[in-house]
């Protein structure tokens, strides 16, 4: 009987363990973690199981100097970039950046909830901070590889305008040389383990005096709209019916793309950077802004703000364009994000009032800051306004649901670290020539 008993008991504690196990394992599947989910429902997911701290964490991009990899664990950190010029040493190798990226991703990885981070960079014209990458002309260069160029003359009549159009159809711009540009770049890019480019400048240069001409296709909104091809080529193709401002990136061998500067930075007036743009309703829309239309019908994953302002408004602290329009009427749903210290720049002295800018800036819609040397300040800065209810919850969690979509879109879940099959493509001769022709 005692045996009998010592038998039950045995069976009854290997159920147990059993159901115990069961149970367990099911409380472990994470919906987010599974590719099989719809990328709505990972994020929803994801978002359920996110403190504060990790959502403004995410919200936080610092320069590749600043940070380390405890400190992306720690603040659970959504970006890092490289400013100008900032590499992981002089004529640093394709594997010298892969390491760098891998170690800084390994301490995303080792977060609370393991979300990756992404690495942005200018890659304007190529891969133009890397030792030995191929170098493209800039902008400008690219906006007058028509094979026509008798249109330096401004048209006003309506049948004038159509005529125009239809010889530009006719003699055709080269936006596909454009797109295997662009398509060559992100290569190189991912050559060096980073995933995210802070291009295509897409500013409407309408006074030569701008510094900054050079990184605008042309002073001719048409032409600029269809440089926009060059989104195709970083991204990739999207797919049939995508739908109208969702983000997209293909595969591997592209990157996430940045139109940039949101809005209106070509056309400040006499030229002056970062300067303000005097412009009505219709000639913003009609000039500055159709570049932006078709970069978002292409697909592409961020927007970049500028630092310059519009009527007297700095665009960092422009709820109407960022929220309202960007946002709201073009149905934009990739994450905008402010330009290098942007925020700091909405009052003066820059810096000056950093708790009011911060709060200006978020409440225009922008989701990721740029704060290249102090991620702690922001952080208790956002957090203090959010628990003031000076930001609320509903705006915060639009900024991280963006940032992630961004992030699953890129299959950065499944693939978070760099892939180092693509090392010997930077400044291919080879490879650079068979992407472009």
């Amino acid at each position: 009987m005692p045996k009998a008993r010592s038998l039950v008991l045995l069976v009854g504690l290997l159920c147990l363990c059993c159901l115990g196990g069961t149970a367990q394992a099911e409380a472990e599947y994470m919906a987010y973690k599974d590719p099989k989910q719809p990328v709505n429902h990972r994020i929803k997911d994801l978002m359920g199981r996110m403190k504060l701290a990790e959502k403004i964490g995410q919200m936080t991009q610092l320069d590749r100097a600043n940070v380390t990899a405890d400190i992306m664990r720690d603040f659970s950190l959504g970006s890092i970039l490289s400013g100008g010029g900032s590499v992981p040493r002089l004529q640093a190798s394709p594997q010298d950046w892969i390491k760098m990226f891998n170690e800084f991703q390994n301490g995303s990885l080792s977060s609370r909830l393991g979300i990756p981070m992404i690495y942005g960079i200018d890659a304007v014209h190529g891969h133009n901070n890397v030792y030995r990458a191929t170098i493209f002309p800039h902008n400008v260069g690219l906006g007058a590889t028509r094979h026509v160029q008798v249109f330096n003359i401004h048209i006003h009549s309506y049948l004038g305008k159509l005529c125009f159009y239809l010889l530009l159809k006719f003699f055709n711009l080269d936006p596909e040389l454009v797109k295997n540009i662009g398509a060559a770049t992100a290569l190189e890019v991912r050559a060096t383990g980073i995933n995210y480019v802070f291009a295509p400048c897409i500013a409407v240069c309408r006074d030569p005096r701008w510094g900054r001409c050079y990184e605008s296709y042309s002073e001719d909104p048409a032409i600029v709209e269809q440089m926009t091809d060059i989104i195709l080529g970083l991204q990739g193709e999207p797919p049939a019916g995508l739908r109208k401002g969702v983000p997209y990136v293909g595969g591997k061998d592209k990157v996430a793309a940045c139109a940039k500067h949101f809005v209106g930075d070509g056309g400040t007036v006499k030229g002056i950077n970062e300067n303000n743009t005097v412009i009505d309703r219709h000639g913003l829309l009609s000039i500055h802004m159709p570049g932006y239309y078709h970069s978002i019908i292409k697909g592409v994953s961020t927007i970049m703000v500028s630092y310059s302002s519009v009527n007297g408004k700095k665009m960092h602290a422009n709820h109407e364009l960022v929220t309202k329009f960007l946002k709201d009427t073009l149905k934009f749903r990739g994450f905008v994000i402010s330009d290098w210290q942007g925020v700091d720049k909405i009052t003066y002295p820059p810096h000056s009032d950093y708790p009011n800018s911060v709060l200006a800036g978020i409440q225009a819609g922008i989701d990721m800051v740029m704060v290249p040397f102090n991620h702690t300040e922001f952080i208790d800065i956002v957090t203090t306004h959010v628990n003031n209810k000076l930001i609320p919850m509903s705006r915060i969690d639009d900024a991280v649901k963006r940032i992630l979509r961004v992030k699953f879109v890129m299959g950065l879940f499944e693939n978070p670290l760099a892939d180092q099959s693509f090392v010997d493509k930077l400044g291919s001769q080879a490879s650079t020539l068979d992407q472009i022709y």
